[in-house]
């Protein structure tokens, strides 16, 4: 069977540690990506391609000379309050390029897909937790423009041979357990990584956007799922695709939800240090909930996540970003 892969936004958050999962399933991985957000450091293993999908005669050069069993697609731009004064690059980005990377799939008779989505296509739901039949009601372009990339998919996999298997993430978070990856980027605004930035000084403390949610501490809750436990998500889908099953959509998450002050409360009690914590307005658009029902992925792709744990999470998070400290310290 030929293992060789390739993986858009290889070198990014979630990307790098797919390509670090595969490699040492042994696979031979050639990650493409434009290193905008992501970092070369953070590929461990296989080939870096730097190059953008919008350049498409460096896209087909590189499919012709590797000859790919499967692409898994993580390349986009996923800041929701930038896609706000953006659209048009994130429909650029994220719709375009998978249109491109489509067309080349289709010339070059690439036939499997691992396409990187989000439970952003959900938008506001009204029942949780959400299951993959739930309403696709985007509030916002980046959610608005992944769901596009679905529609381009499933389209696409009906009037040929590709076979695809769509992932719905919820909220990613946590590092390598090994302290290898993490999350590079200091521009992202999730909870975990911003509550562990307090913690560590490098922020003045921690806002919560609304406490007068309908829940039981009145603010927002969300599903965490660990950065590991997604990327093996990623192997199991592409496992099942290799033995020739159906195209699926299925969410990533573990159906279990914890609020703003249940995790800042756990990152304090972690790292030990009591950081200031600002209450203020709710933010336009934010739902109360929103947790995964993740029944599907463990029924279909027989995944069995390892880091079901939000201590866990909060754990590998800081230690990922005190070895940064050090890191940046030491240079």
């Amino acid at each position: 069977m030929n293992k060789k892969v390739l993986v858009t936004g290889g070198a990014g958050y979630i990307g790098s540690h797919v390509v670090r999962q595969l490699s040492e399933a042994g696979y031979d991985v050639v990650v493409y990506d434009n290193c905008s957000t992501g970092s070369p450091t953070a590929v461990l293993y296989g080939e870096l391609i730097i190059a953008d999908l919008a350049d498409t005669d460096r896209l087909y050069q590189v499919f012709a000379k590797h000859q790919f069993s499967a692409v898994l697609h993580f390349a986009a731009s996923l800041i929701v309050p930038e896609s706000m004064i953006y659209p048009l690059d994130y429909y650029a980005n994220n719709t375009r390029n998978t249109l491109n990377l489509l067309r080349c799939c289709s010339v070059m008779g690439v036939n499997q897909i691992i396409f990187s989505s989000t439970a952003a296509v959900y938008g506001q739901p009204t029942e949780n937790p959400v299951t993959e039949s739930a309403p696709t009601l985007p509030i916002n372009p980046y959610g608005r423009s992944k769901l596009v990339c679905e529609w381009l998919i499933s389209d696409y996999g009906k009037a040929s041979h590709l076979r695809y298997v769509i992932l719905r993430y919820f909220n990613v978070a946590g590092a390598d357990s090994a302290g290898r990856l993490g999350q590079m980027s200091q521009e992202v605004s999730h909870l975990i990584k911003t509550a562990c930035d307090a913690a560590l000084k490098r922020k003045p403390g921690v806002r919560i956007f609304g406490t007068d949610f309908p829940t039981p501490d009145g603010t927002g809750i969300r599903d965490y799922i660990h950065v590991e436990d997604l990327a093996a998500a990623h192997l199991d889908a592409l496992r099942y695709l290799e033995q020739g099953q159906e195209s699926q959509i299925l969410n990533c998450g573990y159906g279990q939800g914890y609020s703003v002050r249940q995790v800042i409360e756990r990152v304090k009690a972690i790292s030990g240090v009591d950081f200031p914590v600002l209450e203020t307005d709710r933010r336009t658009g934010d739902p109360a909930c929103v947790t995964a029902s993740a029944d599907k992925i463990r029924k279909i792709l027989g995944w069995k996540p390892k880091y079901d744990n939000l201590d866990q999470i909060v754990y590998t998070t800081l230690n990922w970003e005190m070895q940064r400290e050090r890191l940046i310290s030491v240079a």
